[in-house]
């Protein structure tokens, strides 16, 4: 079998479209680097702000939520962060404030009423 034009031309798109598809999967990874570099550093943020507002009984019970809940917890911050970003918060937020919040914050709780016949 000699090569033929067409068989030339056929292993140039070959290598063409596996030279796309690298450079694709390049600026791909280059995307997720710079979309998590962005996460990090809106985290570093939230977390100053939180360290800013709230006081150390605050952000234990805080952390103690996360422990058991973190979609919750997370909830919880993002909820505190705006609050501190639009200038709501007066002060920092104590421990009872905190109790509060998570209070507003929970979803309604089913009670089921089991009685015996």
């Amino acid at each position: 079998m000699g090569d033929t034009p067409d068989d030339e031309r056929l292993e140039e798109l070959r290598e063409q479209k596996m030279q796309e598809l690298q450079e694709q999967a390049q600026g791909q990874g280059q995307d997720q680097e710079a979309q998590q570099a962005a996460q990090e550093q809106a985290e570093r943020q939230q977390e100053a702000l939180l360290k800013q507002h709230l006081t150390d009984g605050a952000r234990q019970r805080l952390n103690a939520v996360e422990m058991s809940k973190p979609e919750f917890a997370a909830k919880v911050k993002q909820q505190v962060t705006a609050l501190a970003k639009s200038g709501r918060v007066n002060g920092r937020i104590d421990e009872d404030q905190m109790k509060e919040l998570l209070r507003e914050l929970q979803p309604d709780q089913k009670s089921f009423d089991i009685r015996r016949r």
